[in-house]
């Protein structure tokens, strides 16, 4: 079976497209204090029906060699204090911002959520430099997903703003 994977960008700002707000109001409340345990929950949790498998092998010793990086953040989306999914923004490299996780729990899936947390976890990637003060702002937000995700998750990305510019198949 062929694997595909879309890259996607949005290198402006003002390129975000908002999802209207969901019926329930969600807390955005990003994790300071960087934790591997939740992080791997996190991860296993929400990409445990989407084959998410690269960081299953990881040591404690990786985890925290990751989380405790300038510029790493977690995010997560709660509702009446429940989480309901997460974003993982990796600001280390010049002028970029990856999110490189997001998903939402298995039981807040098609429940109206995932757009207006996308659309919360990309303000917060444009304004990772304000919080991180030596990483330079932002001239992209960049991510990826592929055939192994969610069926909804490109057109999330897309109708958030993003354009792919790169196909990738295996």
């Amino acid at each position: 079976m062929t694997l595909t994977t879309w890259y996607f960008e949005m290198r402006d700002r003002a390129g975000l497209n908002p999802a209207k707000a969901p019926a329930e109001p969600v807390s955005l409340v990003r994790a300071e204090i960087p934790s591997t345990a939740f992080s791997r929950f996190l991860y296993t949790a929400v990409g445990g029906d989407w084959n998410w498998t690269d960081r299953l092998v990881w040591s404690e010793a990786e985890w925290r060699a990751y989380l405790d990086r300038p510029g790493v953040e977690t995010w997560v989306g709660c509702v009446r204090g429940t989480p309901i999914g997460f974003a993982e923004l990796d600001g280390t490299n010049p002028h970029d911002v990856e999110l490189a996780y997001f998903g939402l729990l298995p039981d807040f899936i098609g429940k109206g959520f995932g757009g207006h947390l996308l659309t919360e976890a990309i303000a917060k990637a444009w304004t990772l430099h304000t919080r991180w003060p030596a990483i330079e702002s932002p001239q992209r937000v960049w991510g990826h997903t592929c055939t192994d995700d969610s069926p909804v998750a490109l057109r999330n990305y897309e109708s958030r703003g993003f354009r792919v510019y790169r196909t990738e198949e295996s």
